[in-house]
C-alpha cells in the first residue's frame, strides 16, 4: 500500500494556495481524521516563519487565554510573512470574536489557517461576525481522482465530460477496489487491511457521536442516535423517508430531522436533492443519502453507487471552494420511479447525467429518457473491465465505461 508520506495532498495544497493568495485568513474543514493537521503541517512547509496552535493542547490554551496575541512572539528566520495555524480553535467558546479581532488587526502582517472538523461550516449560515474575512475549503477522504494521478483541468472536463482514459488501467482499478474496501480515510486506507478498517470504523463512529456530537450538539439520547446511524447504511441509494425512520426509532419526525442535520454537519453523511426542472412528474422532496465511511454499506450495488457519489461530491465541493461554481449534485426521478443516480448542474443548469450500474453495459432506459428531456451528455459507469463504448441517443451521446477509467480524470 501507499505510504502516507508519499501521498502529498497536492489537490488540496493547490486549493489552499489559490485561496490564500486572495484572503489572509483561510478556514479548513472536513470530516474528522481526514488529515487536516497533516495538511496544515505541509502548508506550513511553505513558510519560513510559522506558529502552530492547537486548542486541545493545555499549554496552547493557557497561552491564548493569557496572551491573546501570543503569535507576535514568534522568532523569525527572515522578513517573510509568518503563518499562524489555529487548530481546533472552534472549541473555544468565544472563537469567532477572537478571530475577528485578530483578523482586523493583523491581516496584513500574517497569514492565518484555521482548521477544525464539523463546526466551522455552520457559521456560513448568516449572522456571521466573520463574514467577508475568510475563505473556506474542505479536506475530504481520499478519492480515486486524487490518488489516480490523471485529473484533467476544469476546462477540459467541461468541454468534453465524456472523455475517459484507459492508461494505467490496472493501477486505477486497484485504487478503486481499495477505496471500496477500506474507505478513503487515510488511516484504514493506508493500512490496506479489513481488520484495521473495522477497528478504526468502530472507534471513529463511537468517538464522533459520543464526544464531538454529544458535546457540541448537546445530545441526550446518545443510544438512539447511535441506532439511527446504524440504520443508515441499509438506506443508502434509496429515497430517504424521515417519517419511516422516526417510526422505527419511536421518536418525532423533527427529532430525526435534527439528528440527520447534525450527522451532515459533522460529515458522517451527505445528502443529494432531487432535480425538478424540465422533468415531467418529477418527485420534489426526498433526498438520497450517502456515507463517507463507505465500507459500512453492505449491499454491493448501493456501495458502488455510494463510491461514485463520493467522487462526484468531492469534485463539486472543490469546484465550489475554488469559486468556479456554483456547482451542485442532484439525482433525477419521476413519479413512475424512473431514476438516474446523479445529475451535475452549474448555476442551476444541468451539465451531465451519471448513472452507476455495477454490471450493466447497456444504458438504462431512464438514462436514455432523461437525457432526451435535458439534452446533456451522459455517462454510465460500471465495475466491469474492458474498454468503454459511446452510444448515440438522438443528438446526444452516452459513454459506458469502467468507473475507474472515467472517475480518475475528474478535475
Amino acid at each position: 500500500m501507499h505510504n502516507s508520506h508519499m501521498i502529498k495532498r497536492e489537490l488540496y495544497m493547490a486549493v489552499w494556495r489559490e485561496l490564500a493568495a486572495a484572503k489572509s485568513m483561510v478556514f479548513l474543514t472536513g470530516p474528522r481524521q481526514t488529515g487536516k493537521t497533516t495538511l496544515a503541517e505541509a502548508i506550513g512547509q511553505d513558510f519560513a516563519n510559522r506558529v502552530y496552535f492547537n486548542w486541545d493542547f493545555p499549554e496552547s490554551k493557557a497561552l491564548l487565554t493569557g496572551q491573546p496575541t501570543f503569535f507576535e512572539q514568534v522568532k523569525r528566520k527572515d522578513p517573510s510573512i509568518p503563518l499562524v495555524v489555529f487548530d481546533e480553535i472552534h472549541k473555544y467558546k468565544d472563537w469567532k470574536n477572537y478571530l475577528k479581532g485578530i483578523y482586523d488587526k493583523f491581516h496584513r502582517e500574517y497569514r492565518f489557517l484555521v482548521s477544525g472538523s464539523g463546526r466551522l461550516d455552520i457559521y456560513q449560515r448568516g449572522g456571521d461576525s466573520l463574514a467577508g474575512r475568510y475563505h473556506l475549503f474542505h479536506l475530504w477522504p481520499f478519492t480515486l481522482a486524487e490518488l489516480g494521478g490523471r485529473r484533467r483541468t476544469m476546462d477540459a472536463f467541461l468541454k468534453d465530460p465524456l472523455s475517459t482514459s484507459a492508461d494505467r488501467e490496472k493501477e486505477t482499478r486497484q485504487i478503486w477496489d481499495n477505496l471500496c474496501e477500506f474507505s478513503g480515510f487515510p488511516e484504514p486506507y493506508l493500512s490496506g487491511k479489513e481488520t484495521a478498517w473495522r477497528r478504526w470504523s468502530n472507534s471513529y463512529t463511537r468517538q464522533l457521536i459520543r464526544e464531538d456530537i454529544r458535546d457540541l450538539a448537546g445530545l441526550q439520547a446518545v443510544d438512539t442516535v447511535e441506532t439511527l446511524y446504524a440504520l443508515l447504511p441499509g438506506r443508502v441509494g434509496s429515497l430517504l423517508s424521515l417519517n419511516t425512520l422516526a417510526t422505527d426509532l419511536r421518536v418525532s419526525y423533527n427529532t430525526v430531522k435534527a439528528w440527520m442535520d447534525t450527522f451532515e454537519r459533522f460529515f458522517l453523511i451527505f445528502r443529494v436533492e432531487p432535480w425538478t426542472h424540465q422533468i415531467r412528474r418529477a418527485i420534489q422532496k426526498e433526498k438520497k443519502l450517502y456515507l463517507f465511511n463507505l465500507p459500512l454499506v453492505q449491499d454491493p450495488g448501493a456501495r458502488f453507487e455510494n463510491a461514485v457519489a463520493l467522487e462526484l461530491f468531492r469534485a463539486v465541493s472543490n469546484w465550489n471552494d475554488l469559486g468556479l461554481g456554483p456547482f451542485s449534485l442532484h439525482y433525477v426521478r419521476n413519479k413512475e420511479k424512473q431514476e438516474v443516480d446523479f445529475l451535475l448542474a452549474r448555476a442551476r443548469v444541468p451539465i451531465l447525467l451519471v448513472e452507476a450500474k455495477l454490471s450493466d453495459e447497456h444504458p438504462s432506459t431512464a438514462l436514455i429518457k432523461f437525457q432526451q428531456a435535458l439534452s446533456v451528455p451522459a455517462v454510465q459507469v460500471t465495475a466491469q473491465s474492458g474498454g468503454y463504448k459511446i452510444i448515440r441517443n438522438g443528438h446526444e451521446r452516452i459513454l459506458v465505461t469502467p468507473v475507474w477509467q472515467w472517475a480518475s480524470t475528474l478535475p
